[in-house]
């Protein structure tokens, strides 16, 4: 192939073909592998280079979860305060955002440096039979659920916090009190005026 571009060549400098024909290179060659393997073989490596403390793809039963708070490990963790009791938010300047990052996982993987409580602690799951732990969010006092501001839990584990205690009332799992009903009975009796 290579000796007929260089004849062409010498015959375009000695000017015996007069049109201009571009020159192109042509080779034949075989492909040793594709850019589709390439990819997958990135996100392969990707897969084996995350991080198993980081990793929370693979989902843990509520079962568990229970089994782990009423164990000795989680109270040595605590040390008998709420989950989110010693936990600090980072955050730039000295007064913190007003909400939380949305989420602190992304794709299964802990994608920030400094997770919320929740997202934290791989065996901590809110799920509406775990009273115990929707026990720390709610407030003593009023009974609510305190807010993310005060906890540091990110957006995303708050709205499954709020389902979850919701359910929890649904489910009759969490005992609550029932607000006090007043009632305008003028609607209903209407006492006779003497006259």
């Amino acid at each position: 192939m290579s000796i007929v571009f260089t004849r062409l060549q010498g015959a375009l400098r000695q000017s015996i073909i007069n049109k201009a024909i571009p020159v192109r290179c042509f080779t034949r060659g075989t492909v040793f592998h594709s850019e589709e393997a390439e990819v997958g073989l990135e996100e392969s490596d990707k897969n084996d280079l995350v991080d198993p403390a980081k990793d929370r793809r693979k989902p843990i039963p509520f079962e568990t979860s229970i089994r782990y708070v009423a164990s000795a490990a989680f109270k040595e963790t605590y040390q008998g305060n709420p989950v989110w009791k010693l936990y600090r938010r980072n955050h730039k300047g000295q007064i913190p955002p007003r909400k939380t990052r949305k989420t602190c996982i992304r794709n299964g993987i802990i994608s920030t440096g400094n997770p919320c409580p929740i997202c934290r602690d791989e065996y901590l799951v809110l799920d509406h039979r775990n009273t115990t732990l929707l026990k720390q969010f709610i407030s003593e006092f009023n009974g609510a659920i305190i807010s993310y501001q005060k906890t540091g839990i990110c957006q995303r584990q708050h709205q499954n916090l709020l389902i979850a205690f919701h359910r929890a009332k649904d489910y009759g799992t969490i005992t609550f009190d029932v607000p006090f009903r007043e009632y305008d009975y003028s609607e209903w009796y209407k006492p006779e005026i003497k006259a």
